[in-house]
């Protein structure tokens, strides 16, 4: 009897509040959209393919069709609700309420959706055509996202119902923090729209800044990101490569020149040498893939040192990503030639005169 008694007066009590029927239902439909969710997950998983299918669509698209669905119910179920209307804020004529924030939240994170799924699964397909190099494509992939995230927020302004011209006074108010406290911000904003433009750096280039050799992996908003040939990621400041000296191997043509000295001992046939070197080149040349005969390499005779007769190989690369697997291969060749005609490669030595108490002189070599 107690049983049934505490379940009517639930039941009285379900009929007589409105808010606990809202808040039910609610909970109903958000347990029966997780549900959904986790079979549609656990289909997937049964599938051999689920690899590809989960990483690349399933999931992410599964996501979205989630956190959309509970926004969209929320906007359309609660929508008469006094919270959902009341106003918390104004800018001008308009009041602030959590509907119009839940609307542009939707518009933008749409936005931003879409801009996401058309550069990573539509635009590919079309700069494979044109066949467009890796850092025009990153450059029409930041403008057509800066783009479409531009015109979603002027919707979700508009659509809210706030007129543009009353946000002139908060521009003007937002250009003053511009220019003084965030002078370098603005700064970094508008070198990275230069560099995405003038390209004179873009991703998959190898520089170097401050001695350190690596790629552009992303060039951001605020600053670029460069990864080092040791896998160390660097982030430096956009308006850093419009102001300081870089060095970029990869602009315009990625052919460069490396330079691989060497020493022998004197007595040495300088002659031998020199055609053992462009023997070591050749030899290179025919098992790399990015070593090449033209131009051609050159062998300098650089000079009369002071414990060896000092030489450099001039060889040319098409990668520049290649530069240390080229010179260790080079230097490995030519370390075996040498020790295979007996050549000496010389190492500095110095006299040592050390004279005794008695007026005696040892000579010491070192």
């Amino acid at each position: 009897m107690d049983k049934i008694l505490i379940i009517n007066n639930f039941l009285d009590y379900y009929q007589a509040s409105s808010w606990l029927k809202t808040t039910l239902v609610f909970i109903a439909f958000l347990f029966a959209i997780l549900i959904l969710r986790f079979l549609i997950l656990k289909i997937l998983k049964s599938k051999e393919d689920r690899n590809v299918i989960q990483n690349e669509v399933a999931i992410p698209f599964l996501n979205w069709l989630t956190t959309y669905g509970i926004l969209l119910f929320i906007l359309i179920y609660f929508s008469n609700f006094d919270w959902m209307r009341k106003k918390f804020a104004s800018i001008g004529n308009v009041e602030i309420t959590v509907f119009l924030i839940i609307i542009a939240v939707l518009i933008i994170s749409f936005a931003n959706r879409t801009s996401k799924v058309i550069t990573k699964y539509l635009l590919p397909r079309v700069y494979d055509r044109y066949q467009l190099d890796r850092g025009v494509q990153f450059t029409f992939n930041r403008m057509f996202h800066y783009s479409i995230m531009a015109i979603a927020f002027i919707v979700s302004i508009s659509t809210v119902g706030i007129d543009l011209s009353a946000l002139t006074v908060f521009a003007g108010v937002v250009g003053v923090g511009i220019g003084f406290g965030l002078q370098n911000i603005a700064s970094n904003f508008i070198s990275g729209i230069i560099l995405l433009f003038e390209r004179p750096i873009k991703v998959g280039d190898r520089v170097i800044v401050d001695d350190i050799i690596g790629d552009i992996e992303r060039i951001n908003m605020r600053a670029t990101v460069i990864r080092s040939i040791n896998n160390e990621h660097i982030i430096v400041p956009n308006s850093y490569f419009l102001e300081e000296h870089v060095v970029n191997r990869s602009y315009s043509d990625p052919k460069m020149r490396l330079t691989i000295p060497i020493g022998v001992a004197y007595g040495t046939d300088v002659e031998k040498v020199r055609l053992m070197l462009l023997q070591v080149a050749s030899d290179e040349a025919k098992e790399s893939e990015t070593m090449i005969l033209d131009p051609e390499p050159f062998v300098n005779f650089v000079g009369f040192g002071e414990s060896s007769l000092d030489f450099e190989l001039f060889v040319w690369i098409s990668n520049p990503n290649a530069v240390l697997t080229t010179q260790s291969n080079i230097n490995f060749r030519i370390y075996r030639i040498l020790a295979d005609h007996q050549i000496e490669i010389p190492f500095p030595q110095r006299d040592l005169h050390i004279k005794s108490f008695d007026g005696d002189t040892i000579k010491i070599n070192k």
